[in-house]
């Protein structure tokens, strides 16, 4: 849906974008860079499902059936297994666990464009200049990009950024370095599914593999005939970990989905989000610190649309609960299955999950000839987040009886970040150095929410 047109780039830049396009060579360098970063330590990961258009609060987690007809949700709310937590009817097999995940529901901010609410709540950055056509690219990094920078690469070499099926349009690596950039999955739920930039599967890609890293060899020794300084040497150990990266049976089989009980696929559904989950905890349990998902539509179709539920969201008139109807019980699906899933396996404290959009909706419904629909609303909206050691089974925060703004323990997508950042064990305050040469703190502002901890 989305495209990037960068303008002209430096010679040294095309270079190194040209050798990932071929073959994989600049991966040598990619991982060499990894190296001089160092790693944290941390065997931790968050999974970020993104809700990409900005759910609405009042059609998932804060529905406000006491409001009047104009405000409240047009869904009714039903009892979870904790107490005095009410949540959508659509969603009934979350609240058969809501013990193992706790809703922000007084998250805020003041940014109502959809690329500029998404790189404040991705990067916790604002964005220098607002731009209204949705267009923008983030001027820093986000937390995948940060994670793989300060932590390196991931337990037995997994990428330690992965996302699925693609990278969240409007964040990019910036000063990280594009060495930091997520791997990009593609859709697990496609037949014969098989990451494109990873050829993993066969003796015969394997053979061309080590065909490649021969001739290679080849060429690397008539080259350092005529290199004294050492530099060939170490271009030639990062390569050689790049092979091993490319033929490493941990990462395979991380990638191999058909080593899941067929069962358990049709648990998490046999979808685009149902199949990303199932590969996300995969990707986390292996050692993958951050993996994003693109939660934009579970499959193709005009009765499918993203969070955006404005009125004719993608041109499409009529009522948005219609397409909200089809949509939620997808994300009920997969989220259930997945915080399952973790718990049964123990790996609730190693791994977090949080779900959550750019911003939420107006709390007034829009109508007019067209349909009925909500708006772009930063000022109010719900984080859903579960594991990673953290206080499960309660409700953080509160809005106004409209869902109208925040009135109880307000945060801001800030703190949220820095409660991500502290699971992931990377201190906030810490600095990179950014293209000028100053350094930028990785999270400005911002503390861990202490109801969570």
């Amino acid at each position: 849906m989305f495209s990037e047109c960068p303008g002209p780039i430096r010679r040294r830049a095309f270079l190194k974008v040209g050798a990932l396009a071929n073959g994989g060579l600049g991966l040598s360098e990619v991982l060499a860079a990894r190296a001089a970063a160092g790693s944290g330590g941390a065997d931790t990961s968050v999974i970020l499902l993104y809700l990409h258009g900005g759910p609405s609060q009042l059609e998932t987690y804060d529905l406000k059936p006491e409001a009047p007809s104009e405000y409240r949700s047009i869904f009714g709310a039903i009892p979870t297994n904790v107490p005095g937590m009410e949540i959508c009817e659509l969603f009934p097999r979350q609240a058969k666990l809501a013990h193992r995940f706790s809703l922000v529901r007084s998250l805020h901010h003041e940014v109502n464009i959809h690329s500029d609410g998404g790189i404040v709540v991705l990067t916790g950055k604002h964005p220098t200049v607002l731009d209204p056509t949705s267009s923008s690219k983030s001027e820093h990094p986000d937390f995948g990009s940060i994670t793989s920078k300060v932590r390196g690469p991931g337990r037995d070499g997994m990428p330690p950024y992965v996302a699925i099926p693609q990278k969240l349009y409007m964040v990019r690596p910036t000063y990280a370095g594009i060495e930091h950039s997520p791997f990009e999955a593609r859709d697990p739920s496609a037949p014969g599914y098989r990451p494109a930039q990873l050829s993993l599967g066969g003796k015969r890609d394997a053979a061309m593999l080590e065909n490649r890293r021969r001739l290679l060899d080849r060429l690397d020794q008539l080259r350092s005939d005529f290199d004294t300084s050492g530099a060939m040497d170490a271009l030639d150990r990062s390569r050689k970990a790049a092979f091993e990266l490319l033929l490493s049976p941990t990462v395979a089989d991380a990638f191999d989905l058909a080593k899941e009980p067929e069962a358990l696929r049709d648990r998490y559904g046999r979808n685009l989000w149902g199949q990303g989950c199932l590969l996300a905890r995969r990707l986390a349990e292996a050692g993958t610190g951050v993996i994003s998902l693109y939660i934009d539509t579970p499959k193709s179709g005009q009765e499918y649309t993203n969070w955006d539920d404005h009125i004719q969201n993608a041109g499409r008139p009529g009522h948005f609960g219609q397409y909200m109807r089809t949509r939620l019980p997808y994300l009920d699906q997969c989220l259930a299955a997945l915080i399952e899933d973790l718990f049964e396996r123990g790996l609730d404290q190693r791994v977090m999950v949080v779900v959550m959009g750019e911003f939420g909706r107006t709390p007034r419904l829009s109508q007019n000839a067209n349909g009925t629909g909500r708006d772009h609303w930063p000022q109010a909206y719900t984080a859903l987040v579960s594991g990673g050691g953290l206080r499960m089974g309660q409700v953080v925060g509160a809005t106004n009886n409209k869902a109208e703004h925040p009135v109880d323990r307000p945060y801001s997508p800030y703190d949220l970040l820095a409660t991500m950042y502290r699971h992931l064990g990377i201190p906030i305050r810490q600095t990179l150095t950014d293209h000028s040469g100053r350094p930028v703190a990785i999270l400005p502002e911002g503390e861990p929410i202490p109801e969570l901890i």
